[in-house]
């Protein structure tokens, strides 16, 4: 399963994008979780979904921006 695809089933009412491989991987999830909610919050909300995928090796390092609707308006 890809990433966009599996963050798609743990976050499925976000806007999600994502573009890289390797170490040059970015993804923006911008979410209602995210309300409320600081930066570490949010990382941490969207590391712990992708631990398996570090562990594996499938991801080896990846850039975030999580942002709540408001954020993006």
């Amino acid at each position: 399963m890809d990433i966009t695809h599996f963050l798609k089933s743990k976050f499925p009412h976000a806007e999600i994008s994502f573009e890289g491989e390797d170490c040059n991987s970015k993804v923006l999830i911008v979410s209602k979780e995210f309300e409320g909610l600081n930066s570490l919050q949010r990382h941490k909300l969207v590391l712990g979904v992708l631990k398996e995928h570090f562990k594996s090796g499938e991801l080896h390092a990846l850039s975030l921006i999580t942002k709540s609707p408001s954020e993006t308006e």
